[in-house]
């Protein structure tokens, strides 16, 4: 199964676009450019189901846990996010409760159908997530990354695959660590004791169809790879 948690840079109309232009909503702070095309394009090639969240990152991340401060950012990469100032409990509340709690429980009834349906094998769970080439001044390097936290089960083989080619640059736990940011991963696939990973892709690559035709073919054929061991559909956790 697969997950997007940041597709969509939409705001509800009720938040006034969180008092940003639409230049601001369609960089990288907003949503994870091309993440969405590539996860569609996987599904189709997987024969999976996806879930893709429907709102901005900078409405309520859904990547995050309620409460922390990077839930709804205030500022976002050196960007002060207005409709996100000194919100209250009210407010905060209203955004977990229609935008967050349903993306989740999409997230918990798709992955309960999948292994209800699928003779008791337990699902692997896959998110897709794009990165923004500069970030706070540093240019990142990498291709692609694979975030990953105690379950090595997918993330270890697919390092591999990536690395064999030797034409990628491949972040292991890059740009980001799995151990430090993954609520989605952690909640549905670590505590249920799926086989799981996060995969980052440079958003410079998948800017454009061509771009994401590619990666999603480069991405997607790693995976039927790795996907094809047996042992991955079982429940351990590490």
């Amino acid at each position: 199964m697969l997950v997007c948690d940041h597709a969509s840079n939409a705001t509800p109309a009720a938040l006034g676009q969180l008092g940003l232009g639409p230049e601001a909503l369609s960089q990288h702070i907003a949503w994870d450019i091309g993440a969405a095309a590539v996860t569609r394009h996987l599904a189709a090639q997987l024969d999976a189901p996806a879930v893709l969240a429907g709102y901005s990152r900078l409405v309520i991340d859904c990547n995050r846990p309620p409460g922390d401060p990077t839930s709804i950012a205030e500022i976002s990469d050196g960007i002060m996010i207005p409709g996100n100032q000194n919100l209250d409990d009210a407010a905060t509340d209203l955004r977990l409760n229609t935008a967050f709690w349903p993306y989740h429980q999409a997230v918990t009834q798709t992955l309960a159908h999948r292994w209800r349906h699928d003779q008791g094998h337990a699902p692997a769970l896959i998110a897709i997530h794009s990165f923004t080439p500069t970030m706070n001044g540093f240019q990142r390097p990498w291709d692609i990354g694979v975030l990953w936290n105690r379950d090595p089960r997918l993330a270890e083989p697919l390092l591999a695959y990536f690395r064999a080619s030797g034409e990628l640059c491949v972040g292991d736990n890059e740009p980001y660590s799995g151990r430090d940011v993954g609520f989605t991963m952690d909640t549905h696939g670590g505590a249920a004791g799926l086989a799981h990973l996060e995969i980052e892709i440079r958003q410079d690559l998948i800017a454009d169809a061509a771009g994401v035709e590619r990666w999603a073919n480069i991405v997607g054929a790693a995976l039927k790879a790795v996907l094809a061991d047996e042992r991955l559909y079982r429940v351990i956790h590490y």
